[in-house]
């Protein structure tokens, strides 16, 4: 029912990923595998309703708190986790990592530290460290069950007095972990124990993979917390802007409101975003469930190339997200010298793991959200660009 396999091209749209791909690797025109969005048109059901849309032609101040997109966010958690939340918690803004951001502001002081698990997304670093505070970091294990947290080793940092925030990532990004609801369970209590507010950044939730299942924090959640997502990864919208989450304390929701529109002057939505997050929650799931079919057979390829070619890595699929992270320790790459031969040999961007942290030495992170034969040639110029360094 749904074309994934046709290929869109996205030069001279502004594309962060394509056309500006030589801001982060110092060379144009290299096959992209980068920033986390896909190289797919939306859902048509969102492409359908934002016609209808633009055809009325005024585009004037709007709300976000209404029957419409509460409705749809309502639905989307009860359809795709079985949860049921209060609409009075849904807070709106304008990207999850502005509202991650806010959150931090709001439940800390510079110099406090904000707990993270390493490897990391890169913008948690700047979120943290450009509003004056510190990353407390706590590395993930990788263990042949997955990826683990050692919960004696963050109950340790949690409990240093000037530590006051976890920031969680739920799927992680980028080793795609999918946290049990026990891991959850017991994040929550440690938290609660030691006085530390919850930040929990959920917009991977869409994209969890076989028998794993995504549990929002609302479901586990004690104390002060905050849940942020978007439809933004899922249906491939990140340039309408917009994104949305649930605060647990009315005291800290009118806080974030009133920073919101009071001192940002930010509560007049994207009229745009709003109809296609109610579009694609209402009428998205067929596609998006063809759509996650694909990218699993995108990440079975990468296995079966990868493996075939240097059987010695017994990469394994991640848990969750359309991003590859390929430990390439077995090989003894050096990180500096693959980079080199990708971008000029094999012309080819691919993230390298030290982007997100000092645990993601030896890695690199590989977004598959494309069509295969995009995937074929990327993985192929990782494959040869190995080759040439061994």
């Amino acid at each position: 029912m749904f074309d994934f396999s046709t290929v869109v091209d996205r030069h001279g749209t502004w594309c962060t990923q394509w056309d500006y791909v030589a801001d982060r690797f110092g060379a144009p025109d290299l096959l992209p595998f980068t920033i986390s969005d896909m190289d797919f048109a939306t859902a048509p059901c969102v492409l359908d309703a934002l016609t209808r849309r633009l055809a009325h032609g005024v585009f004037g101040y709007s709300r976000w708190k209404n029957d419409e997109f509460l409705g749809a966010i309502r639905h989307w958690f009860s359809r795709r986790f079985n949860s049921v939340i209060d609409a009075e918690s849904v807070v709106y803004g304008p990207s999850v990592i502005y509202m991650v951001s806010e959150m931090i502001r709001q439940w800390s002081s510079p110099g406090d530290g904000v707990v993270v698990h390493t490897p990391a997304y890169d913008a948690f670093f700047n979120a943290i460290e450009g509003n004056q505070r510190r990353v407390a970091a706590v590395p993930l294990h990788q263990t042949p069950e997955g990826w683990m947290c050692d919960m004696d080793a963050l109950e340790r940092v949690l409990s240093d007095a000037q530590n006051t925030v976890l920031l969680l990532c739920s799927p992680h990004n980028p080793t795609g972990k999918v946290w049990t609801r026990d891991e959850l369970s017991t994040m929550a209590a440690l938290c609660e124990k030691h006085g530390v507010r919850v930040i929990s950044d959920e917009i991977h939730m869409d994209m969890v993979w076989g028998a794993h299942r995504h549990t929002p924090w609302c479901e586990v959640a004690r104390g002060d917390w905050a849940l942020f997502t978007s439809g933004s990864k899922s249906f491939n919208i990140p340039a309408l802007t917009g994104a949305w989450g649930l605060i647990g304390a009315a005291d800290a929701r009118s806080d974030y409101l009133h920073a919101l529109k009071g001192r940002d002057g930010l509560s007049s939505p994207s009229v745009p975003a709003l109809v296609a997050h109610i579009a694609a929650y209402q009428q998205g799931e067929p596609w998006l469930d063809a759509l996650r079919d694909y990218l699993q057979e995108n990440m079975h390829y990468i296995a079966t190339a990868l493996n075939h070619a240097f059987p010695e890595l017994r990469w394994q699929p991640p848990q969750s997200t359309y991003l590859a992270w390929i430990d390439l320790r077995p090989l003894n790459i050096d990180d500096r010298l693959l980079q080199k031969v990708l971008i000029e040999q094999q012309k080819v961007a691919i993230m390298p793991g030290y982007t997100y942290g000092e645990e993601g030495n030896g890695f690199v992170r590989l977004n598959a959200g494309c069509p295969r034969s995009k995937l074929e040639r990327g993985v192929q110029g990782l494959i040869n660009a190995i080759h040439a360094l061994r």
